[in-house]
């Protein structure tokens, strides 16, 4: 009986060259955050449900995968890496001193709509840093993302950079039902400018109300950042970016540097600076992070924090990664596995393996099966070198 059985939606298999590129993301952006100072926590795969309601994660309830143990209690797959993390911090790490720097190598699970062809399991790299606020802190996290990239190999890229104080301000003027704000926040996010325009026009004449219309427009250079003054006045989050993209030029960071004063996503979790991470070819942010202080509270533990985290395999995709081509079979008699293994060993990775046949026409017919361009016999004190 034939059965064909497919792997669940949203999962697929990685094989071969998809797996070298997420191994080579992994592995150069591990070594980065360790030498930077970064210390792993690994946390489950599976934690309680709470663990997110309690921390007031973005992530959508209907986008998490549901399990129930056998006491009855709701279990979720890891949606997001930052809660678990903030919960450790403020217990196990608790007697730690601050700021304290953490990096982790997982994988989370959100599930998206039925039948969009997107993963459910997405491989995440990132740090937190816990308990260091102000501006050596976010320069530092911004610094780490654009050198991530650029450990990654990564050419053209850009970290946009915005400030979730400019939006709260702005929509304080306003004195809109908070319905309203959540619609309007939800256009500047999608750049959605006809709705926007429509939940704007009974405000019309409001000092933030250009403001607001123009923001989904506001991205670009640092010219973006006069423009969003000429619109709204002095503003002391506008005034915090400006010092930091000085500071990030100064040390000959900032022409990875862009200004998205349209990032309104997600503002009850991050409460001050926000970012994303673009690669050119790649269509969705490779990185997103920013400042959410209200989280350790959370569990009982008064300490800010920031972090980001990197899409492994979207990072993976950019890379031209190749498989090495099989060259060699290498047919051994008994006694001679250790100098054929000593062969291997010296041969470029791949590019080398040993024959599992008795016989030397075995192998030879292995040899071309494989595509390989030579046989090395060895036999007894004979070293020999055979054309396929």
């Amino acid at each position: 009986m034939n059965v064909h059985i497919n792997t669940p939606e949203g999962t697929r298999d990685r094989m071969f060259a998809e797996c070298l590129e997420r191994r080579q993301v992994q592995g150069a952006l591990v070594e980065l955050f360790r030498r930077r100072g970064y210390t792993e926590v690994i946390t489950p795969e599976v934690e309680f449900y709470d663990l997110f309601v309690q921390s007031g994660t973005p992530i959508p309830q209907e986008s998490m995968l549901k399990i129930i143990d056998r006491s009855g209690k709701i279990m979720v797959m890891r949606p997001d890496c930052t809660p678990p993390i903030a919960r450790v911090a403020a217990t196990k790490l608790k007697g730690q001193p601050l700021p304290q720097r953490l990096y982790y190598d997982q994988t989370v699970f959100r599930s998206g709509q039925a039948h969009q062809g997107g993963s459910i399991e997405i491989a995440q790299c990132g740090i937190e840093m816990i308990g260091a606020v102000g501006e050596k802190a976010d320069l530092e996290i911004v610094v780490m993302a654009v050198d991530t990239l650029r450990a990654c190999g990564m050419k053209r890229f850009h970290i946009e950079v915005g400030h979730a104080g400019f939006y709260r301000a702005l929509a304080a003027q306003m004195a809109l039902p908070t319905e309203e704000l959540e619609k309007m926040r939800t256009a500047i996010e999608g750049k959605n400018y006809a709705l926007l325009n429509d939940l704007l026009e009974p405000y019309r004449g409001k000092p933030a109300c250009e403001a607001l219309r123009r923001l989904p427009y506001l991205f670009g250079g640092v010219e973006v950042l006069d423009e969003a003054e000429r619109l709204a006045g002095t503003n002391e989050s506008l005034g915090y970016l400006r010092r930091l993209y000085e500071e990030l030029s100064a040390a000959e960071y900032g022409e990875y540097v862009r200004f998205d004063l349209g990032l309104v996503h997600q503002l009850d979790y991050y409460t001050g600076m926000v970012f994303r991470g673009y690669v050119e070819g790649v269509g969705a942010p490779v990185i997103s992070g920013g400042r959410y202080d209200g989280l350790m509270e959370q569990f009982g533990r008064e300490a800010e924090a920031i972090g980001f985290a990197v899409d492994v395999d979207a990072v993976g995709a950019c890379l031209k990664v190749e498989i090495s081509k099989l060259d060699t079979v290498i047919h051994y008699s008994p006694g001679q596995l250790s100098r054929a293994l000593a062969v291997v060993d010296r041969r470029p990775a791949g590019s080398c393996e040993l024959s599992p046949c008795r016989t030397i026409e075995s192998t030879m017919n292995l040899a071309r099966e494989k595509g390989a361009a030579k046989v090395l016999i060895l036999i007894g004190g004979e070293e020999r070198w055979v054309e396929v």
